[in-house]
């Protein structure tokens, strides 16, 4: 395991654990953890070796949100709005690299997932809920919008108009039963089982071939801003032909006639 200032790190195999480990703080994020987040995920973009991502955190909650007494809001005087755009874009981009990078993310939610910690959770692919599990657009409690941290785009996405003009627009918190019930978290499971569920969930990924699992990521993201159908289908197209033409898909057809697991080369 290796431990980064806020960070922990665990690999399994093709899988890594990120564990938010400020539980003092409630997990909020500061620019420093936000900074760290951002590289991990930056960094995936070039890292084969990992296929899987699960999200989670340690203490009471998974992340109660900007740490509202550090320097993420500039201090007043003279180039305030330069040093505020510079921090407001530091915290969107860590929402940009979650969806762009190539791996699949798990986020395991229990307690309070607000504001940023809700923005974590709507930028993963999956999200598993602890009984205890709410979430809230804590930004706009704040004198603040509440669209932030690419939560105006993705909430929506998941749950409708409806249910996110509700959420963003009020703060109020969404409970992990109506958060399963409209879409937002894929179940809702016993807290000492979220890991367990999320290792589950990622063993059937790895049992993609792992280009065709970072093409369906990657073709997912696009198709959700497809003008059309037509436009859909050429980019399942272009993607299928592309694969069609790995040795791993051919390696995937001979291990089901031969009824095996199959070995995957990544080429």
């Amino acid at each position: 395991m290796n431990t980064a200032s806020s960070l922990l790190i665990e690999k399994r195999e093709a899988i890594e654990i990120l564990t938010l480990n400020r539980p003092e703080a409630l997990n909020r994020l500061d620019p420093p953890t936000v900074a760290e987040l951002t590289a991990y995920f930056e960094g995936l973009h070039q890292r084969l070796d990992v296929r899987v991502v699960i999200l989670r955190a340690n203490g009471r909650a998974f992340c109660a949100g900007a740490e509202l007494a550090s320097d993420a809001f500039a201090t007043a005087g003279a180039g305030r709005p330069q040093r505020q755009t510079a921090m407001q874009r530091l915290y969107s981009g860590l929402v940009r690299q979650m969806r762009s990078c190539p791996q699949p993310i798990i986020a395991l939610i229990h307690g309070a997932a607000c504001g940023g910690g809700l923005s974590l959770a709507l930028a993963s692919d999956v999200r598993y809920a602890a009984p205890d599990a709410r979430m809230n657009a804590a930004y706009i409690r704040v004198g603040l919008g509440g669209c932030d941290m690419g939560a105006g785009y993705l909430l929506p996405r998941l749950v409708g108009m409806s249910v996110a003009s509700e959420l963003l627009l009020s703060g109020r918190f969404i409970h992990a039963e109506r958060a399963r019930a409209v879409g937002l978290v894929s179940d809702v499971v016993p807290a000492d089982k979220l890991l367990d569920t999320a290792l589950e969930l990622a063993a059937d990924m790895l049992r993609a071939a792992p280009m065709g699992l970072r093409l369906t990521k990657e073709t997912l993201n696009a198709e959700v801003d497809a003008p059309g159908l037509d436009a859909a289908l050429l980019l399942e197209d272009r993607q299928q032909i592309i694969l069609a033409e790995t040795a791993d898909h051919k390696e995937a057809v001979s291990a089901f006639f031969e009824k095996r697991a199959p070995a995957y080369s990544d080429r």
